[in-house]
């Protein structure tokens, strides 16, 4: 028999960093059949002050060459009962090991300070990194706060790395100015972003649920400055809103009043727009007098958009057409064999009134595959072709063999 890929993933909720860390690497290793090559660990902010104990316990159990991991206002995993859970402010924590045969495992750490001009070629950003841009490699990249430089880093890499899948989140503590940790190879760092290159025999592909569902009409930007839209459609973009808002329905009119969003079409030429096709960003304010409305991205004249809601109904709608589709465009290829889910803080139990509803719903469409994961300040994952910091979502990245 063929040396085959293989994923295992444990969770654990034992409240001794000790126990948990025993629990979590007696579960994986034995439900592995080869040795592992690449671990990914999540750990609970309930265990801030245990944070340098993390990789030391680990050390002492587990033999694995590239470790890299980060920690979470909740994590995700496996239970010992086989259930996938999302357990968010409580002590837990999350391994997950994977057998890659045939793959190239390089992981790394990079601070803002060490990032290469935008302007300049691809090849400092492959020095950067130290993987070559061939065989294309696909990245897992969990990152401190907004000042670890993750958007330009996002950028660079998808410059230097065009094939490449890129998905990951914010490490997050739980708390507003928490401490966070980042995890690389035996070392704890608190800034930058650690990640890791995966090249050679592996698919990795993305599902990004941003948990909103368009309304109205997409309309054109013909005139915008920065991150202000200036005329939509040739006309105040806030007459445009108060136009369409006027003609919801009582309850979307209600949702629009604190959950509103502008969705930017990211394909220039594709004609019929659909859910996944936009990048959804916050809207920051309006302009009363002139009406313009300032959004959280960039935006440029002929660009497409239109304005989006999201509720627990959305998000739950979002996600099961984006599953349901990946189902369909997969069938033919060889079956995934592990998953990592990157979810908001603002998702969970808070949106949904009820633990483990994403985690869950993918499940159902993917054959219980080991999952781990972890909740995040800010998710990274591609739409449209480019990579993006996202809110409100949930990331999955879905790992199997070329085929």
């Amino acid at each position: 028999m063929a040396d085959q890929m293989q994923w295992a993933n444990a969770l654990s909720t034992r409240p001794s960093l000790e126990a948990a860390v025993a629990d979590v690497v007696q579960r994986t290793t034995s439900s592995l059949s080869a040795p592992a090559d690449l671990g990914l660990v999540f750990i609970s902010s309930a265990f801030t002050s245990e944070y340098s104990r993390v990789l030391p316990l680990l050390a002492e159990q587990l033999a694995v060459p590239v470790l890299v991991g980060c920690s979470g206002g909740g994590v995700i995993g496996t239970s010992l009962a086989g259930q996938t859970q999302e357990l968010e402010a409580e002590p837990a924590l999350s391994l997950s090991l994977a057998h890659l045969p045939g793959v190239d495992v390089k992981a790394f750490h990079v601070v803002a300070e060490q990032l290469p001009d935008l302007d300049g070629p691809p090849s400092a950003w492959i020095d950067l990194i130290g993987v070559t841009s061939s065989p294309t490699p696909h990245f897992i990249l969990l990152s401190a706060s907004f000042s670890s430089g993750i958007n330009d880093l996002l950028q660079g890499l998808d410059y230097a790395y065009p094939g490449s899948i890129k998905v990951g989140g914010q490490a997050s503590s739980g708390v507003m100015g928490g401490r966070i940790a980042l995890f690389c190879n035996g070392r704890l760092y608190e800034e930058g972003t650690v990640g890791v290159a995966l090249s050679g025999n592996i698919v990795l592909e993305a599902i990004v649920a941003q948990g909103c569902r368009p309304i109205g009409q997409p309309y054109q930007v013909t005139r915008g400055d920065r991150n202000i839209i200036l005329e939509l459609d040739e006309q105040a973009p806030l007459f445009v809103l108060r136009d369409l808002i006027a003609s919801l329905s009582e309850e979307d009119r209600t949702l629009a009043q604190n959950s509103l969003f502008v969705g930017l079409a990211m394909d220039e030429f594709k004609s019929c727009l659909q859910q996944g096709d936009f990048l959804i960003r916050d809207i920051l304010g309006v302009d009363p007098a002139g009406g313009a409305i300032a959004i959280g991205d960039y935006v440029r004249p002929g660009q497409r958009l239109q304005f989006h809601l999201r509720d627990a109904e959305a998000s739950a709608e979002d996600l099961e057409f984006l599953l349901e589709r990946y189902q369909k465009e997969q069938q033919f290829q060889p079956a995934a064999v592990g998953a990592l889910m990157f979810a908001c803080l603002g998702r969970g139990a808070g949106l949904y009134g009820k633990p483990n509803f994403d985690s869950q719903l993918f499940q159902r469409y993917l054959n219980n595959i080991p999952l781990g994961g972890f909740f995040c300040g800010g998710e990274i994952g591609p739409v449209g072709g480019s990579t993006f910091l996202h809110g409100y979502t949930s990331v999955f990245g879905i790992c199997r063999a070329v085929g």
